[in-house]
């Protein structure tokens, strides 16, 4: 039933499928990071991999738009369903995967901001000019210092919408959502108004750019870093819990999410393959401008006609990271399982303190300098996540088959759900391990040890909680909650 009234204290339920599904395009948004550096590194053969992560992304929405539905209160997405799911095994086992599946979730799409506004920035710098000015290397990768005083501005800027409330954000994120679909719609089809561009003899058998490398560890390691986009489809989930009729919104938000996503991540790569070959002379930061000018000649009026477009949608994906991760981190502790300071909301009904604590973190990682470097130390978080997430929806679908589900998945999808989750286990940790080396540079691996070193702040987060917190107010509550 649709819910009219807010729960003192908590979130509140104030907008629908429509907000839901035009934040969560924040995960779509992302095909503008991977896409230009897959198709450089991989050629052709970077496309059947994208085939394969999607279709895992489509099952991830499909399963949480059942978990959604049947706990509509519950807000922050596909972790602060791993709660619940796994209960079965006990309060201590559930509490856990939930608590590091939240922060593993946070890690994974806090850096989506920084990531985005570099791209943003790289944008804006080339559509109007502006010098990029001197190059430093602040961490690890050199980055231009007007990119980063154009990224922190941003990020402080669309700090101010999330801070007030999920119906002014999903305004916003309307707004966005409508503009940011059209240069990537476009984007597809735009080869098709001058034929003479496209090379389909580039997807013959599916080459790679260099047959030289081993293919095993290779294609595993861009499966690690594809699916830190790629599965980013299901962010409309994070917003389910502030609708006001979550059984009816969590089917439609998720469905059209995961059907528009795989369009998307399944056409770009590929058009980008026909039109540019491998894109070894292309800039992949901007990337989508060397491919209208392609298609349409240098100074075409078109680049403005997806450049800004193409900007505003990455603004987008910097919204729902600044957001989304928020209130994942909010349920969590919600739960009992993080420091109470994530806890808290404001008059307008947001998690501020967990969304300021994002902001802080996504101006620091601005400094890295390079989204690929990012990648890695971000998906140590996102894809243990999803592995969980996936083996949860077995879990609770196989143990507990005849509860009431308003929106019920056939059966044989809990199976296909658990094989894909035990899967990306393996290709987090294998995947993980080699991809810093592999897909970013010799000795990157740091960028690894960073990743699991970060999901294990979890344990003292949840010591602090439990030991400090709890015991001064004199209530357990990661017990209370798991007795209910």
């Amino acid at each position: 039933m649709p819910s009219d009234t807010d729960p003192p204290g908590g979130l509140h339920k104030k907008t629908n499928w429509w907000g839901a599904f035009v934040i969560g395009l924040a995960g779509t948004i992302l095909v503008t990071g991977v896409a230009p550096f897959a198709v450089q590194s991989m050629g052709a053969a970077s496309i059947p991999l994208f085939f394969f992560v999607t279709i895992a992304g489509v099952v991830l929405c499909l399963c949480l738009a059942e978990l959604a539905a049947m706990m509509p209160d519950r807000t922050g997405g596909m972790p602060s369903y791993a709660f619940e799911t796994f209960k079965d095994f006990g309060p201590g086992v559930a509490r856990h995967v939930g608590g590091i599946s939240a922060w593993g979730y946070g890690l994974g799409w806090f850096p989506v901001a920084p990531i985005n506004m570099i791209l943003a920035a790289r944008y804006i710098a080339t559509l109007w000019g502006i010098p990029l000015g001197q190059e430093f290397t602040p961490i690890s990768a050199p980055i231009n210092a007007n990119v980063i005083w154009i990224s922190i501005a941003g990020l402080l800027l669309l700090f101010i919408p999330c801070y007030l409330g999920i119906r002014l954000g999903a305004g916003f994120a309307t707004l966005f959502g409508i503009i940011s679909m059209v240069p990537l719609t476009l984007l597809v089809f735009l080869p098709f108004f001058k034929p003479a561009v496209m090379h389909w003899s580039n997807l013959s058998g599916f080459p790679l750019a260099d047959p030289s490398v081993p293919k095993f560890p290779f294609y595993v390691s861009w499966i690690f870093i594809m699916s830190w986009s790629v599965l980013g489809i299901e962010a409309a989930a994070c917003y389910i819990g502030e609708c006001r009729n979550p059984a009816r919104d969590a089917k439609i938000a998720l469905t059209a999410e995961g059907l528009y996503g795989c369009f998307i991540y399944l056409a770009l790569p590929l058009m980008l393959v026909v039109v540019l070959g491998n894109a070894k002379s292309f800039d992949p930061l901007t990337v989508f401008l060397s491919y209208t000018e392609a298609i349409f000649g240098a100074g075409a009026w078109v680049k403005w006609i997806i450049g800004i477009p193409l900007i505003v949608a990455l603004l987008l994906s910097v919204l729902n990271a600044l957001m989304g991760c928020g209130r994942s981190l909010y349920q969590v502790a919600h739960d009992g399982l993080l420091p109470r300071f994530f806890q808290h909301t404001n008059r307008h009904g947001v998690p501020d303190y967990a969304m300021a604590f994002n902001l802080f973190w996504s101006i620091v990682v601005v400094f890295f300098g390079s989204p690929f470097e990012i990648y890695i130390f971000s998906n140590m978080g996102y894809l243990l996540c999803v592995s969980l997430a996936l083996i949860g929806y077995f879990l609770y679908r196989h143990r507990h088959p005849h509860l009431e589900r308003p929106v019920r998945m056939p059966g044989f999808l809990r199976f296909v759900a658990l094989g894909i989750g035990v899967a990306f286990l393996f290709v987090w940790i294998y995947g993980g391990y080699h991809a810093s080396d592999i897909a970013v540079a010799e000795g990157k691996r740091w960028l690894f040890f960073l990743g699991l070193g970060i999901s294990l702040l979890y344990l003292p987060f949840y010591a602090y909680r439990r030991f400090v917190e709890d015991r001064r107010v004199g209530e357990p509550t990661i017990l209370k909650h798991a007795a209910e």
